[in-house]
């Protein structure tokens, strides 16, 4: 038998990091843990073009109102809850996941916050993460 001590992350809602474990520590002396009970990760593209990074995240069924998405120093989290359909009775294959969901995106530099856009459309939420031009810093005399 083995006790686990779990600590959420202030700055990363929806993650938990194994604080410290007993008697698993003689064979995983460096080991960590990352849990996130209950959530899922729709698929998610991220590129760089020549003037901003884009992230689209595939997740049909969805309203503009049901994702919260927010940034956090160099972190994009988008989250939602996608609600499952009334009419199932009896799966007989099952793949398109339901409840709630994240998408967690380590930004690689810098952004310009107040020009960042959204849009859902056609299954896909895609977000415009305009670069922040490099700010020149006069020298005082």
């Amino acid at each position: 038998m083995f006790e686990l001590h779990l600590k959420s992350s202030l700055s990363r809602p929806g993650v938990y990091i194994l604080e410290s474990f007993r008697r698993l520590e003689d064979t995983y002396p460096h080991g960590f843990l990352i849990a996130r009970p209950h959530l899922w990760r729709p698929s998610t593209d991220v590129f760089e073009t020549e003037d901003a990074l884009i992230v689209r995240i595939e997740v049909a069924g969805m309203r503009e109102e049901d994702f919260t998405i927010l940034l956090d120093s160099k972190y994009l989290t988008v989250r939602g809850v996608r609600v499952d359909t009334s009419e199932r009775r009896a799966y007989h294959q099952m793949e398109i996941p339901f409840g709630e969901f994240i998408s967690e995106v380590e930004l690689p530099f810098a952004v310009d916050a107040e020009r960042i856009e959204a849009v859902y459309q056609a299954g896909f939420l895609r977000i415009t993460l305009p670069k922040k031009p490099p700010q020149h810093i006069p020298i005082r005399k």
